[in-house]
């Protein structure tokens, strides 16, 4: 049943932002960062937890989860460090998504070759 509600959340997730591609002007970059300010402000105002409770992975995959994720690391930060934390504790909670996300786009650029568009 996990699996069940994980992938119903997460496609849901990507059923909207298929449908503000195809229905709107608004560009995929701007789609995602507006994706990742919901999944901050749904984090923020308490919403997301329950969400990522009812849907483990299928709510903390998508790009929501990553601005859950740095609303969570400044928050705890701003605790811990006082104001400071506004600029660290964002960066620090996703440091590990962030080097991976280097790491495996860097060895896929040196394994496969880009052609320019035509």
């Amino acid at each position: 049943m996990e699996y069940l509600k994980a992938f119903i959340i997460g496609g849901l997730i990507c059923v909207i932002g298929q449908i503000l591609i195809d229905k709107t002007k608004l560009t995929p970059a701007r789609i995602l960062v507006m994706y990742v300010v919901a999944g901050t402000f749904l984090e923020l105002f308490g919403i997301y937890k329950p969400l990522m409770d009812f849907a483990g992975s299928g709510a903390g995959v998508p790009l929501t989860g990553f601005g859950s994720t740095l609303c969570k690391g400044v928050i705890k930060a701003i605790n811990e460090k006082g104001a400071l934390g506004i600029i660290t504790g964002g960066m620090s909670a996703a440091a590990a998504g962030i080097s991976a996300a280097l790491v495996f786009g860097f060895l896929v650029a040196l394994i496969f070759k880009s052609k320019p568009k035509k």
